[in-house]
């Protein structure tokens, strides 16, 4: 087996800088703008049958997530193939940007800091304003210490679906895997809800997300930890809040850089919180060494930054040898 025949590791490091320098240029239709609006269709037309038939809706929504995952899938992985085949050069450009807009680490590096900035300009309203594009709760009322908190989570919690899972993806399938990821991850963050419209239509996405994000959470916790190391930051301290409070989400998987970062920091994050109009009351992660400042949003970016990068070293290594492996074999 030659490394050749798969996506080649410096394509993947191209595209990482290529995420850190351009990110999402809004002038270029993103991957996932084109899945949401597949998945609005494809919901559409599934729905029309079911009526208020719960296990009618539980089944569609698996056929959407079937079709969408396999579609996704198939559809990149034969799109390359044709176009490499019949323009190597431009196939492998798009293969590489591609790859570059199924990573946010640019992306969420901004929005944190934009929260950030208006913290720091003393614009409350603004950073409530900001903050509500990055995060699910309601955000009108929220203080000072309650926008921080929830851009620190933010940072930490995407850091997994947003970086390093799609890391993880590129580097067994290329950008067909890393895109069947996003899709997976961007099906989940429409409509699997526990409402009342999605708790059983969104039953099979929900689930597909968290098999698809089931071990890359925990290897980005792990990752989280060596940023944590690599910036100064208490990475001792993030192994011991990983171990007793990785579990503290409704999610088996949104705790596990939460717990984290929080660790990192010596703070206590998440918590009660309020989503569509509706009191959540959420399990705390972490310990209230210290009260959050708003300082903490560029220090969980600086961390995420870090852990972006163990992330691409460890994984790539990961991937090295598990070829060499397969040569031998061979």
């Amino acid at each position: 087996m030659k490394i050749g025949k798969r996506t080649p590791l410096w394509e993947i490091a191209f595209a990482y800088c290529l995420d850190l320098g351009v990110g999402d240029p809004e002038v270029i239709p993103h991957p996932v703008v084109i899945m949401g609006k597949a998945i609005e269709k494809l919901e559409r037309y599934l729905r029309k049958n079911t009526g208020s038939h719960k296990a009618k809706e539980e089944r569609a929504g698996k056929i959407l997530a079937g079709t969408l995952a396999a579609g996704t899938f198939m559809t990149s992985k034969l799109g390359l193939f044709l176009l490499k085949k019949k323009a190597p050069k431009t196939g492998r450009a798009l293969e590489i940007w591609l790859l570059s807009q199924c990573l946010a680490t640019k992306g969420l590096t901004d929005a944190a800091l934009a929260v950030y900035e208006k913290l720091a300009q003393n614009d409350l309203e603004g950073a409530r304003t900001k903050v509500s594009f990055i995060v699910g709760r309601d955000t009108a009322f929220l203080s000072e210490e309650g926008v921080t908190k929830a851009a620190v989570e933010t940072v930490a919690e995407n850091f997994s679906d947003g970086v390093a899972a799609p890391l993880f993806y590129m580097m067994l399938g290329g950008a067909p895997l890393a895109l069947t990821y996003k899709a997976i991850n961007t099906m989940d963050s429409m409509v699997g809800y526990k409402n009342e419209k999605y708790l059983h239509f969104g039953r099979g996405a929900a689930k597909l997300d968290d098999a698809a994000n089931y071990l890359p959470s925990r290897l980005s916790a792990l990752c989280w930890i060596a940023g944590a190391a690599l910036t100064g930051q208490d990475w001792k301290n993030a192994f011991k809040i990983w171990k007793r409070d990785r579990r503290n989400h409704a999610s088996p998987n949104s705790a596990q850089t939460e717990s984290t970062c929080a660790g990192a920091l010596n703070l206590e994050l998440a918590g009660p919180a309020y989503y569509f109009g509706e009191y959540y009351d959420k399990p705390t992660i972490g310990d209230p060494g210290r009260k959050i400042e708003a300082e903490d949003i560029p220090r969980a970016v600086s961390c995420m930054r870090a852990s972006a990068l163990a992330a691409l070293f460890a994984f790539g290594t990961g991937k090295l040898i598990l070829y060499k492996i397969f040569d031998k074999r061979k």
